[in-house]
């Protein structure tokens, strides 16, 4: 027997009562992960600018070996996260989330030694709306964007491999092209991630399964709101004199 969340349900048959029951489950799920997102957001931007703030901290942190467990602790959390999804609890997928969140925001104390902190509040305003805007076009779209997932998944690995090429070319115009693409990539899977998220509530899965699902969703989200960030940051951002 169906589920009440159960998409099909939901499309055929489903009662007034029931639909506005999903609605409103479907909302909170939502809001759920949005919340994830714009706490590990706020946490990476205070871990950022506490060790900005602190000389001593930033020497001991970039100006020894530590740069090298600090530049990769965040991929080796989330791959923590990917391959053990299915054996950890909601909590400790959760534990591991803010973890991440604080160590990129150990990586992006960086930033406040190249911008000016008045840039980087606005490329962060600006990075928000653009967010924002195709998050929702994802949320109440019809149109199945899963074929321009797969694109644009091709498109994020020609950034990868572009980008390691420049480190070897120092191409200040190969950079350029890097960010306008990065920005247009990222900002076209902020809407797929969001369906993507939208569609994995009405799989019906049990509470625990859910809480991971909106960890999870949280990270996609968040790993697409700091790339257009830090790309916008790139090409619109003041510089230090």
């Amino acid at each position: 027997m169906p589920t009440p969340f159960n998409q099909p349900r939901y499309g055929y048959g489903a009662t007034t009562i029931e639909r506005a029951t999903i609605d409103q489950a479907l909302r909170s799920y939502m809001l759920r992960v949005y919340n994830y997102m714009a706490s590990g957001l706020a946490l990476s931007a205070i871990v950022a600018v506490a060790v900005a703030q602190s000389p001593t901290l930033m020497q001991a942190l970039f100006g020894s070996g530590l740069a090298f467990v600090v530049m990769f602790a965040p991929l080796v959390l989330l791959l923590i996260m990917s391959f053990g999804a299915n054996r950890m609890s909601a909590t400790a997928t959760q534990a591991l989330y803010w973890a991440f969140t604080a160590t990129m925001g150990l990586s992006l104390s960086t930033i406040f030694l190249v911008y000016t902190g008045t840039s980087i509040l606005r490329v962060f305003f600006i990075t928000a709306g653009m967010f924002g805007a195709m998050s929702l076009w994802g949320y109440t779209t019809k149109r199945d964007l899963t074929g321009m997932g797969s694109f644009l998944f091709m498109g994020v690995i020609g950034l990868i491999i572009a980008s390691v090429v420049n480190m070897f070319l120092h191409s200040t115009g190969l950079q350029f092209a890097i960010s306008i693409i990065t920005v247009l990539v990222f900002t076209g899977l902020t809407a797929f991630h969001t369906q993507r998220i939208k569609s994995d509530f009405y799989a019906g899965d049990p509470a625990e399964i859910q809480t991971k699902q909106a960890v999870f969703g949280a990270v996609s989200l968040y790993v697409n709101f700091l790339n257009i960030f830090l790309a916008l940051l790139n090409l619109m951002g003041q510089r230090n004199n």
